[in-house]
């Protein structure tokens, strides 16, 4: 019998077996990862430094323990070089040849990699796992300023988190505001003023350009003439579907790996999912999207189709001094934002051209109002053909 083979062990691929096996508990089950297959919750790493976690305390189980619990055949440390999607074979970077009845492909986002210059620009830092948060986690402990390159959501929950271990945080921005590609204005305006009554210094309105060691330290300089000074220097400028492999194998791509509800992709029999796919045209690179899919490819995977549903899931920023849900509207839906100023926080609705409430954002003490703005939204799949 041929097995199903995930690629990856990430929330996206440990979730999909656990789901899978709830189904069948008879079929084969590989799994192949890159790194040692270690079971952790990705989204903890943005908040972890505060709470004094180790990279050995977020770990919740090993590769052999989560073989014994899905009664799966975890390759660890192997990389996929090659996919056939006809045959549905794939190609080990041991010269491993694998046959598969179904495949998923759960193989994430990498982190942005700005072009930079200068002398120190292959030191910086970037945080999209488990082993390179102990990395930088090592380097935090004999840091006193950090330069954080990237105000987006995982930038600024970064910068929250070490704020509040006692770090100084330089952050440069190319938006106006932090989050400038999610928030509407209004409420942009009032992250940063949180940002910056926790301590952090925001550079906003321009990118860095190269980095460069000064003894001890580094110096990142951006596009409008300012340097800033730190012991380290760390990226967060959004994620990067991996692409390379599905390309390679001739799925279609977009944005990310192209399914349909189903999570299956243009070749039949291959599956993808998490933050490497988008589902119906839609990439929501989050965990709540990804359990939802999980759990419909789970029961796709043993014979019975199905297809995903997304409910309406606002986005939650871990930015303490200023709470964010944010339920974006979808890119292809044209209309308005409209933003006022409440009791601590603000209120930012928007409207499509027919005047249906399509998104909301809501900051500070006005993340109180989530359930009663989530009921009058519709869901992500609404409206669509």
């Amino acid at each position: 019998m041929k097995p199903v083979v995930i690629v990856g062990t990430g929330l996206a691929g440990y979730n999909t077996a656990r789901e899978f096996r709830k189904h069948d508990s008879e079929t084969p089950l590989v799994i192949v990862t890159a790194d040692d297959g270690t079971s952790y919750s990705k989204p903890m790493l943005s908040n972890a430094m505060a709470r004094g976690k180790t990279p050995e305390a977020l770990a919740m189980a090993s590769a052999d323990e989560m073989a014994e619990q899905l009664a799966a055949d975890i390759r660890t440390h192997r990389t996929v070089e090659s996919l056939d999607s006809t045959k549905r074979t794939l190609a080990l970077d041991d010269g491993t040849m694998l046959e598969a009845e179904k495949i998923v492909l759960a193989i994430g986002a990498d982190q942005a990699n700005p072009d930079l210059a200068g002398d120190a620009a292959d030191e910086v830092f970037a945080v999209n796992h488990l082993e390179t948060y102990a990395r930088v986690r090592a380097a935090l402990e004999g840091a006193r300023r950090v330069v954080l390159i990237g105000g987006g959501l995982i930038g600024c929950e970064f910068a929250s988190d070490w704020l509040k271990a006692g770090h100084e945080v330089t952050v440069i921005e190319p938006c106006a505001y932090p989050m400038g590609t999610m928030l509407p204005p209004l409420a942009g305006e009032h992250l940063a003023a949180a940002l910056r009554s926790a301590g952090a210094e925001l550079v906003t309105g321009h990118a860095a350009t190269r980095v460069e060691r000064d003894g001890k330290q580094y110096v990142v300089h951006d596009d409008g003439g300012g340097a800033h000074t730190g012991e380290i220097v760390v990226r967060a400028i959004g994620l990067r579907p991996k692409l390379a492999l599905a390309r390679a194998a001739g799925l279609e791509t977009r944005r990310a790996i192209v399914t349909d509800r189903a999570l299956e992709t243009s070749a039949p029999g291959i599956f993808a999912l998490g933050d490497c796919a988008e589902v119906d045209g839609i990439w929501l690179p989050f965990i709540m999207p990804i359990n939802h899919c999980a759990r419909a490819l789970g029961p796709t995977l043993a014979g019975q189709r199905t297809e995903v549903d997304y409910p309406v899931m606002p986005v939650i920023a871990k930015t303490p001094s200023c709470p964010i849900q944010l339920y974006a509207p979808p890119r292809d839906v044209e209309g308005a934002w409209s933003e006022e100023q409440v009791e601590g926080g603000t209120r930012s609705l928007y409207h499509d051209t027919a005047g249906e409430l399509r998104g909301f954002c809501l900051t500070g003490a006005a993340v109180q109002e989530k359930p009663d703005w989530a009921k009058q939204v519709p869901g992500c799949f609404a409206n669509r053909a």
